[in-house]
């Protein structure tokens, strides 16, 4: 009981809670940007216009970010600059789209901001391409 409510932790287990963070949120977001990919046509009608860039670049930067990055992300491959790219997409979903609903229909997106704020500060941890190429 009593190392159960130590504060105390190894560098084990700090590398498999950074592991798990970069897994579960990159796969979760993958898909999200599968969708986008595959009917890019369907969203470019639709999406927003992003500080005046078009709605069709802003939609290819969203694309990037939540599928190609959260690629990165799982594989641990420049991590900090997936979760960076990730982190910017989810604050203008957050903050722009959902008018800054944190609590309604902005909710995911907030919970995705937190976890690829971490993300970026914690970096990829040993169990990662980043951690076995030494960076």
């Amino acid at each position: 009981m009593k190392r159960l409510i130590s504060t105390y932790y190894s560098g084990f287990a700090f590398n498999l809670a950074t592991f798990v963070l970069r897994i579960g949120l990159g796969v979760l977001m993958v898909p999200h940007g599968y969708d986008k990919l595959v009917q890019f046509a369907k969203y470019k009608k639709e999406f927003m216009d992003f500080m005046g860039l078009g709605s069709t670049f802003s939609l290819l930067l969203v694309i990037f970010a939540e599928f190609f990055c959260a690629i990165f992300l799982v594989m641990g491959l420049f991590t900090r600059l997936a979760a960076f790219a990730l982190l910017v997409t989810m604050a203008v979903a957050s903050f722009k789209a959902h008018n800054g609903e944190i609590f309604g229909d902005g909710e995911m997106a907030t919970l995705y901001l937190s976890g690829f704020t971490a993300i970026l500060l914690l970096g990829a941890g040993k169990a990662s391409l980043d951690g076995i190429l030494g960076k």
